[in-house]
């Protein structure tokens, strides 16, 4: 253990004066500073020695009781980090809370529960078929376009075919891109059915369990 100058000295006072010290109201107040290193090398100082920064370091009175801890970096990262997951865990647990009050709230038995589902899938499965009827549409229509630009450049090789029109053109790509915007939302569509099933299961699962229904 490496003592500076000033704290040996400061030390050594505190040895001699013993009981005087002990009986001092003073030995509450801060007197030296104490902290470790990875490699176990300890550090005294009357102020903060600058081998401690960035380290838990220990405030001691006269008498050498710990008064107060100076929190280092490790520790403050350890401590933040606890107390984020901390508060996640307390935001999970109070929507879990809200979650099982609405249950209880909103239904009276699982026929509830399993109405609003269907009710909701029958409103997504309408908006499905809609939009499948309309790929439908933009299929016939993107057939009858290519057999009309087929008779125009570059999609036909005769010499004497005429140039694509740009109307013709701007409707095919228009086309396309319709469809492409159907594709996304029969996908879309999709996703939001599996969802439905899924959080409607859970809230069954849990419905039961809180009214204790096997």
């Amino acid at each position: 253990m490496r003592l500076m100058p000033q704290t040996a000295a400061l030390l050594a006072t505190l040895a001699c004066s013993g009981a005087v010290v002990a009986a001092s109201p003073s030995t509450s107040h801060e007197a030296f500073y104490r902290c470790r290193d990875a490699s176990g090398q300890t550090y005294y100082g009357d102020s903060k020695p600058r081998q401690c920064e960035g380290l838990d370091t220990e405030v001691l009175s006269a008498n050498g009781m710990v008064i107060r801890v100076i929190e280092g970096t490790a520790s403050r990262v350890t401590r933040e980090q606890r107390e984020v997951s901390e508060s996640s865990m307390r935001k999970q647990r109070e929507q879990r809370q809200l979650r099982d009050k609405m249950l209880i709230e909103t239904y009276l038995n699982v026929e509830d529960i399993e109405r609003l589902r269907d009710q909701r899938l029958e409103l997504l499965d309408s908006q499905y078929r809609v939009t499948e009827q309309n790929m439908a549409n933009l299929r016939d229509r993107q057939k009858r376009l290519e057999q009309q630009v087929a008779r125009f450049k570059p999609y036909n090789d005769k010499p004497n075919a005429p140039p694509l029109p740009d109307h013709l053109a701007e409707e095919m790509v228009n086309t396309v891109n319709g469809m492409r915007v159907y594709e996304q939302t029969l996908a879309k569509t999709r996703r939001e059915q599996d969802e439905i099933k899924s959080t409607f299961s859970a809230d069954i699962e849990r419905f039961k369990e809180l009214k204790g229904i096997k």
